[in-house]
């Protein structure tokens, strides 16, 4: 089953399109975005999680600039798959965070199954956006999800910025509106 999705930026010009396939072997999301927040960039991301929902394969790049591939073991392992080198600073997490889309907020929410009223901290590989230099520096960060009564309901909290929302999801956990951030494109 494929289904697309498309986001708009907030408060924002930036727009996203995304696919999300689900099938016995698992998940994959694949986007193109053209943001507007912390200056304009464009790029493209491809995630690939297993049937349990944990991330295996990150690729993501930038127009005009850097790019990373990502492998990770499903069980907190992670290397580049360019250079085959360990990268130890990711240990320990499951699911990526691409700073540029809310797709990824898929993966825990999916893997992770929370109960009405459950939260659960998790760390989480962070791929933010190209720094000064021009690097593509994942890092390890710590989040929280809870699910809040309702269907599709959950508060995201980053633990290591501050940042906190309350987002709605549908019924494949992918976001419908994450306010101040982005919200979904509805169809005609």
């Amino acid at each position: 089953m494929t289904t697309t999705v498309c986001w708009r930026e907030w408060d924002g010009e930036g727009l996203e399109h995304c696919a999300y396939r689900l099938d016995e072997t698992g998940l994959m999301l694949e986007g193109v975005v053209a943001g507007t927040h912390e200056g304009l960039y464009g790029g493209h991301y491809l995630v690939r999680a297993d049937a349990a929902f944990r991330t295996r394969d990150v690729r993501v790049a930038f127009v005009g600039g850097p790019a990373l591939h990502l492998l990770a073991d499903g069980e907190g392992g992670w290397r580049d798959a360019v250079g085959g080198r360990s990268l130890p600073s990711l240990q320990g997490c499951v699911d990526v965070d691409i700073r540029v889309t809310p797709a990824t907020n898929t993966l825990p929410i999916r893997r992770l199954g929370l109960a009405i009223g459950e939260s659960r901290d998790i760390a989480v590989a962070y791929v933010p956006l190209p720094e000064g230099d021009g690097g593509l520096r994942p890092r390890r960060v710590m989040q929280r999800y809870t699910r809040l009564d309702g269907p599709g309901r959950y508060r995201y909290e980053g633990l290591d910025s501050g940042f906190s929302a309350e987002i709605e999801v549908d019924a494949a956990g992918l976001v419908l509106d994450y306010p101040g951030v982005f919200r979904r494109m509805r169809r005609p």
